[in-house]
């Protein structure tokens, strides 16, 4: 009976160690979420970033057509993400990291009732969100989008759902895509 009980009691202590060592080889959590959430397929198409509206919420612009003598060039809201660790390395460093991904989701302004664009709802006259419009994506990757500033921008439709799953890079507009305007002092 002791020599089950050695034998158990062996390995019992070879799998604590054989788990043990298997914890020290593995990455810390944080490690492994610093990964950019731009993902390209193999002929370097972006695909569309998954649950960017769970990311931080930068702003909302709008420019509406009424304001811009009619002939506003996106006449909607620009609502922008962008993941938390990259805006938590902006207000660090004054930059953001190789592999930030900004999602602007665009959506129309609900239906104008003044010759302004603007509408009155319960909590007054104002511009309010309507139906989606397009998705636009920048990403950072200098090493990709050398001629660019190191920054690629795609789109993934200008029009209502469904968009495009995957885009290429429109390089036309890729240098100036991302223009921050603030220049947060770093913490």
């Amino acid at each position: 009976m002791q020599m089950n009980q050695y034998l158990a009691a062996t390995f019992t202590g070879i799998a604590l160690i054989g788990a043990s060592l298997g914890l020290f080889r593995t990455k810390p959590v944080a490690a492994q979420t610093e990964r950019s959430a731009a993902v390209f397929t193999s002929d370097g198409k972006l695909q569309l970033p998954k649950g960017y509206r769970r990311w931080v919420f930068v702003g909302a612009p709008l420019t509406p057509n009424a304001l811009n003598g009619g002939k506003a060039g996106f006449p909607e809201y620009h609502h922008v993400y962008v993941e938390a660790r990259n805006m938590d390395a902006y207000l660090k460093t004054g930059s953001f990291p190789e592999g930030t991904v900004f999602v602007k989701e665009l959506t129309r302004v609900l239906n104008p009732t003044f010759p302004d664009g603007s509408r009155t709802e319960p909590s007054g006259r104002c511009y309010f969100n309507g139906e989606l419009n397009g998705i636009d994506v920048t990403v950072k990757d200098s090493k990709r989008f050398p001629n660019s500033n190191g920054w690629g921008f795609f789109t993934f439709g200008h029009h209502p759902l469904p968009y495009a799953e995957s885009a290429k890079e429109s390089p036309c507009r890729s240098a100036r895509s991302v223009t921050w305007r603030t220049s947060p002092k770093p913490i």
